[in-house]
């Protein structure tokens, strides 16, 4: 790699007071939150790819909160407690969202939401009292008496089928997951926040200055702190195991003259999310299909998971309704095992912040307030 001029030495790599490594939500939100409490803090964003590539610019994006069977689930494996204070946090995240961006800049529809839910769930024979749980659990938090009401009734004219009841959630919404991380991205780069992309981190070390952080083409860049919010792809550069990678798959139909259905879906605890996107469907999930095989932070997705995809589509989509698969992706989420987001300092000083398990565009807002509160403490 050739030399940095001294004009680079001095500009886009000179030292900086904060390195955030990962240019998604988590790293953007984090370098905004630190410059509402210090705006005189020289930042640098290590990106390895030329856009963000884990899971921010490649999920189906939601506005929500949780469906009411994924809450319930939360409510067995974490507690009461532990699954309102996750909600807690998502609820802000999206007001935050909602008051730093107009609609129109990041495609922000106010659409609502729906689950699906057929009678083998196993919710169903107490489904009644759990929403009535639910909804007395969340009025504090969203300010709604019932947050969660039932809207069967709209299933025959939905264009879906084979589904035994739906819930509905007014307040959700969707958004232009690219359109926020650039919007997000534009508005740091006016405040002097330096975002690297093309630099892959091979290795860091700390001394007594600080970090010193190299890339794989032999660049470096010192900083007096240095933050990681780099979620799924963090355990290699940490040499440690907190968050476990789980790939997201996408698929998204051509478009469908008069598209009955609007608004954002759930089914089976969270494991299937789809939306009209325009007048094409979006659908994502099914990793449940296959656990182990999507324990990965591969990005080429598999065809056992698309043939899931498409098969729920042809028993849930009305058969009068034509299209194609026009396009598929993939994103790279991190989870941990009690679900909760992980932030905190880890190996040699440097800091961590990762594993919104699957609530990225929701939580992130709320948990870069955290990271900045540690870093400037």
């Amino acid at each position: 790699m050739a030399s940095l001029s001294i004009w680079e030495q001095e500009s886009f790599y000179a030292p900086k007071d904060i390195i955030i490594v990962g240019a998604g939500l988590m790293g953007l939100w984090t370098a905004w939150e630190l410059l509402q409490r210090n705006p005189s803090l020289r930042i640098v964003i290590l990106e390895k790819n030329s856009t963000p590539l884990g899971a921010s610019t490649r999920n189906a994006g939601f506005a929500c909160f949780g469906s009411p069977t994924e809450l319930m689930s939360d409510m067995e494996t974490m507690g009461i407690d532990d699954m309102l204070e996750v909600v807690e946090m998502r609820y802000k995240g999206i007001e935050k969202i909602k008051q730093h961006f107009s609609d129109e800049v990041i495609g922000f529809e106010h659409c609502g939401g729906y689950e699906c839910i057929n009678k083998d769930s196993r919710f169903w024979p107490a489904l009644d009292d759990r929403i009535s749980q639910l909804n007395k659990l969340l009025k504090d938090i969203t300010g709604h008496r019932s947050i969660f009401k039932y809207a069967g009734n709209k299933l025959p004219t939905s264009g879906l089928q084979h589904f035994d009841t739906m819930i509905e959630n007014s307040t959700e919404a969707a958004l232009h997951s690219g359109k926020l991380v650039q919007t997000l991205t534009q508005q740091l780069m006016a405040k002097g926040v330096t975002i690297l992309s093309g630099f892959p981190v091979k290795e860091w070390q700390k001394d007594s200055n600080g970090f010193e952080v190299l890339s794989a083409n032999d660049q470096s860049i010192k900083g007096t702190k240095l933050i990681f919010c780099t979620n799924a792809f963090s355990n290699s550069l940490l040499d440690s195991s907190t968050v476990e990678p789980a790939r997201g798959q996408i698929i998204v139909t051509s478009p469908i003259p008069d598209l009955p259905m609007k608004g954002t879906f759930h089914f089976d605890e969270g494991y299937y999310y789809w939306r009209h996107l325009g007048n094409r469907i979006l659908l994502g999930g099914g990793r449940n299909a296959d656990f182990e095989g999507e324990n990965t932070t591969d990005l080429n997705g598999s065809d056992i998971i698309r043939n899931t995809l498409i098969a729920f589509l042809q028993k849930h989509l009305s058969s009068s309704i034509q299209y194609s698969i026009e396009h598929s992706w993939s994103g790279i989420m991190g989870f941990t095992e009690n679900k909760r987001p992980f932030t905190g300092y880890v190996k040699d000083g440097a800091y961590l912040a990762v594993a919104c398990n699957g609530m990225g565009v929701a939580l992130t807002p709320v948990i870069a307030e955290t990271i900045a509160s540690d870093i400037l403490s």
